[in-house]
């Protein structure tokens, strides 16, 4: 036992970050010359099937304790915040509708010669309609299924009925509950090196490295608009609210959180990763115990631009007449659907059909992209999420300097 955790002792003394380029290079040059090996890959699928598995329970049990112990007067933070949230992931979808524009990419889908588009499905209407039935989903399928929609609206109704009606005592056992979950998405982001190598190994193995070419022009009108964002806007939103320079405090959430979250590609695991990051700019505890579960929910720049550009893609294929105002309506559409996109690898994906349905694409041409997402992923994911994720803390820091400053010029 003694040798056990003496092992695990010198594990952990390491950087998460230099484990993780690690096993990222042995499981590209495992991959390359040792495909047959495909055992390696079952590394990969569990620790997604992990994340997958506790990311859901620990945004429950976060926000129900957050809530239950939050106290009085941050409604006008929280109405701020998700005002922040939702703004740059709609300019986010934007940014990408004028990059599919600017540089048009097409893919390569079996079947798509011929194709005639049915009448278009995805009104704004039922987008919106189909994201209020989601919320009000069964709470415990919601849990099963990683509803983050539903876990975000009944765990915010379960905090408040505790808030009001429970013990101290119960409430504090709702928050020992949500210390004990973070710290299993802890340990499980402990092995995240070995999930990295099978993800790594499986793609490399699959599609070797001419993933990068075949797919090269859709992965940098990806990255190329998340960076944009990052660096661009969301510096920009930050600045006309703080009026100081936002640089320093968006490099530091890309140090802190981003990185972590590039390689564990779940902005629901990185939760905790946040919260200790908050706590260490010296934020308030009660608003951003709140705020960054309801980011990983809700902020999802990154999830708005895969969608609107895959989509677009898509419609370039089959050489759908696009024009630029229905394009930015479809921005519209990536940003409700993003607000419903699953906090683990891939989530953003899986809405892509949704998406394509607005310019009437058959579902089995859209799964077709679904596909070429999963390939792209490797990098298109990892790009994502340290968007999303660095970005609920840096917005959670802003809305709470604009705050300080308010103050400041009533107290004046």
């Amino acid at each position: 036992m003694n040798i056990l955790k003496n092992i695990l002792r010198k594990y952990t003394s390491v950087s998460l970050v230099l484990r993780i380029l690690v096993a990222l290079i042995i499981g590209a040059i495992l991959g390359l010359f040792l495909p047959q090996w495909t055992g390696i890959s079952i590394l990969g699928k569990i620790f997604v099937s992990a994340l997958k598995g506790i990311a859901p329970v620990l945004v429950a049990v976060l926000v129900v304790s957050s809530v239950a112990k939050a106290g009085r007067g941050m409604g006008r933070r929280f109405a701020l915040l998700v005002s922040i949230y939702l703004l740059s992931t709609f300019i986010a979808a934007v940014c990408a509708v004028v990059g599919s524009f600017a540089f048009p990419v097409t893919l390569q889908l079996a079947d798509a010669t011929g194709v005639v588009p049915a009448q278009g499905a995805g009104s704004l209407g039922e987008v919106f309609a189909n994201l209020l039935t989601s919320m009000v989903g069964n709470p415990i399928a919601a849990v099963a299924n990683a509803n983050y929609i539903a876990i975000l609206f009944w765990s915010i109704i379960l905090g408040v009925a505790l808030k009001t009606t429970a013990s101290k005592a119960t409430v504090q056992v709702v928050h020992d509950l949500s210390d004990v979950v973070s710290r299993v998405v802890k340990w499980v982001i402990q092995f995240a090196p070995f999930g990295i190598l099978g993800l790594v190994f499986s793609t490399v193995s699959e599609n070797g490295l001419a993933v990068f070419s075949t797919y090269g022009h859709l992965l940098l009108l990806l990255v190329g608009c998340m960076l944009v964002n990052a660096f661009v806007f969301n510096p920009l939103l930050s600045f006309i609210l703080t009026h100081k320079n936002p640089y320093p405090l968006l490099f530091t959430c890309l140090k802190e959180s981003g990185l972590q979250a590039f390689f564990t590609r779940s902005s629901a695991a990185n939760i905790p990763i946040n919260m200790a990051l908050c706590k260490k700019m010296g934020l308030d505890e009660e608003f951003y115990s709140v705020s960054i579960p309801l980011g990983a929910t809700i902020n999802m720049d990154g999830a708005a631009v895969t969608i609107t550009v895959f989509s677009l893609a898509v419609a370039h294929t089959l050489g759908i007449d696009v024009t630029f105002g229905s394009a930015l309506f479809l921005g519209v559409v990536a940003t409700l659907g993003a607000c419903g996109a699953s906090g683990v690898a891939g989530g953003s994906l899986l809405l892509i059909p949704m998406a394509c349905s607005f310019f009437g694409i058959p579902n089995d041409i859209a799964m077709q992209a679904v596909a070429v997402g999963f390939i792209v992923g490797v990098v298109q994911d990892s790009v994502e999420t340290a968007l999303n994720s660095s970005g609920d803390a840096f917005f959670t820091a802003t809305a709470e300097l604009h705050n300080k400053r308010q103050n400041h010029k009533r107290d004046i």
